[in-house]
């Protein structure tokens, strides 16, 4: 499996020379995983940094074990964790699950840790990570608190084209707070306008 994308994902922030490179390489884990498989369940320690470099993931959390809040989704060339377990080592608060078969490249905390030494400018790539991150999810927030679920249907449908042709119809009305039978309903009538 190539590291271009990742590279290539990375260049966008920062400028790596070649032994830079080949170091941040050395630290990378390749990982495989299936259709509806868990990457991370609920209580494990949240061990890895995931880039996925094809596929599609989704993070959720389960109420109760009955009724599952999606928390985000990641496609190719996207980032996903359970950002604060993983930051403290401490057990997951969510799954993270394939959507589709996937391929990843995995960072754990120590190597992440070890790369911030030798390669400092890996801060300010990760930095401008988190910052989108937050950005995205102080937007989501202010939607949920602001729009109608419809507003967010279409808001969520136009922002991520390549994300809603590869989930169902659960997986979004959960993403949007929202149960499947209201967006069901919802989609009746955008369909009838």
């Amino acid at each position: 499996m190539t590291q271009d994308l990742i590279l290539k994902n990375i260049s966008k922030h920062i400028s790596l020379n070649e032994e830079e490179t080949a170091y941040f390489i050395s630290l990378l884990k390749y990982k495989e995983i299936a259709k509806k498989d868990r990457l991370l369940k609920e209580g494990e320690i949240c061990k890895n940094i995931n880039y996925v470099h094809s596929g599609a993931l989704r993070a959720f959390y389960n109420h109760k074990g009955d009724k599952e809040a999606t928390i985000m989704f990641a496609i190719a060339d996207w980032w996903i964790t359970d950002m604060y377990c993983f930051v403290g080592q401490k057990p997951a608060m969510m799954y993270i699950e394939a959507i589709e078969d996937s391929c990843l490249f995995q960072l754990t905390k120590q190597n992440l840790d070890m790369l911030f030494v030798k390669v400092p400018k890996f801060e300010k790539f990760f930095r401008i990570l988190m910052q989108n991150a937050y950005i995205r999810e102080q937007l989501r927030i202010l939607q949920n608190l602001s729009q109608s679920a419809e507003e967010r249907y279409d808001s969520f449908l136009s922002k991520y084209p390549q994300i809603a042709q590869k989930i169902t119809q659960k997986q979004i009305a959960s993403y949007l707070g929202i149960t499947p039978e209201f967006l069901s309903a919802l989609r009746k009538n955008k369909a009838k306008v």
